[in-house]
């Protein structure tokens, strides 16, 4: 079992940065893929980006492709997704995610089994 917490969520102007953070509970944090996913007011939660238990493998949806990063501290038990270049079409509730199980990569949000309860992101015009 996997508790997540998110924070940095924030309003900010379209090009600024920011950055999202997920701490999570529990000592077995190293052994899940995380992911980051975001949902959007009238549409369906999408993927965002997820980076494997040892931070050695990420994925991004297009998107967010040379915009955000994500990265973790096994040690912290965080993971983090910075955001530049933001744009309005970025506005959305972002959630962090652990993957159902230890060592397994996965895109979908049906692969992942924990969640935490969003932190809302609003990126101005």
């Amino acid at each position: 079992q996997v508790q997540l917490v998110e924070s940095g969520g924030g309003l900010v102007q379209a090009g600024d940065s920011l950055r999202l953070s997920c701490a999570a509970s529990g000592r077995t944090f190293s052994k899940y893929t995380m992911g980051w996913f975001r949902q959007a007011p009238g549409k369906e939660r999408e993927l965002t980006a997820t980076i494997s238990w040892s931070g050695g493998r990420t994925y991004y949806a297009d998107s967010v492709k040379g915009r955000f990063t994500i990265s973790r501290d096994n040690a912290k038990y965080t993971v983090y997704l910075q955001m530049n270049s933001l744009k309005p079409e970025d506005t959305a509730v972002y959630y962090c995610a652990a993957h159902r199980h230890y060592y397994s990569f996965g895109y979908s949000g049906a692969d992942f089994g924990f969640w935490g309860q969003g932190t809302q992101v609003t990126v101005s015009s």
